[in-house]
């Protein structure tokens, strides 16, 4: 298998988290690739029409992508046990208000990376960014006893969210009144898979 990826995605250092943990590294090669959304590199249209990474290539099926799919198809092909049955719920919502920080975050990013600099839009940025505030501290103040629970794959999303904001987005403070979810990620960076992953 081929895991199409670029350095800095979230989303796809989101499963190179997820191999690390499980210790499967070894089983899928990673493809890494230049790619933005006005320049969509020929390897990843090839493998997903919408043009986004990360994509799984496949020996016994087509590509598939979306983050959370890929997850859940490595989770159940190497039985990691990432999607535990008796917090499927609550681990599958807390994923996707990670992933859902992530894409609000990106789009962030993007507006000043790519559009020229007369045509960012400050208030569509202000209003992403509400959207990761009001996320972090809904998981500061509902999430904390799911994520000092066992590991599962919305702390691997909820770490690699969170290191995305340092990433990209570390003036804005995110941690501010945000201390329980501040310390749970302080201890989650020193794992090995997120010292590993660290985009370069």
């Amino acid at each position: 298998m081929k895991l199409i990826i670029a350095d800095a995605s979230p989303f796809a250092r989101k499963l190179r988290v997820m191999l690390h943990e499980t210790g499967q590294m070894e089983a899928v090669e990673m493809l890494t690739v230049a790619t933005t959304p006005i320049n969509t590199a020929p390897e990843v249209a090839a493998a997903n029409p919408t043009g986004k990474i990360p994509a799984l290539i496949r020996e016994d099926g087509p590509a598939i992508y979306d983050s959370r799919v890929i997850a859940r198809y490595l989770d159940a092909r190497f039985d990691a046990g990432l999607y535990p049955d008796a917090r499927l719920w609550e681990t599958l919502t807390l994923e996707a208000t990670a992933d859902a920080i992530m894409d609000a975050a990106v789009l962030v990013t993007y507006e000043t990376r790519l559009r020229p600099e007369d045509k960012v839009f400050d208030a569509w940025m202000d209003a992403q960014w509400e959207k990761v505030s009001r996320s972090v501290a809904a998981v500061n103040a509902r999430w904390m006893s799911h994520l000092a629970g066992p590991l599962d794959m919305s702390h691997i999303a909820m770490g690699c969210a969170l290191a995305y904001l340092d990433f990209r987005h570390d003036a804005r403070g995110w941690r501010k009144e945000n201390e329980a979810l501040a310390d749970w990620f302080a201890a989650f960076a020193e794992r090995e898979s997120m010292k590993e992953t660290a985009p370069q």
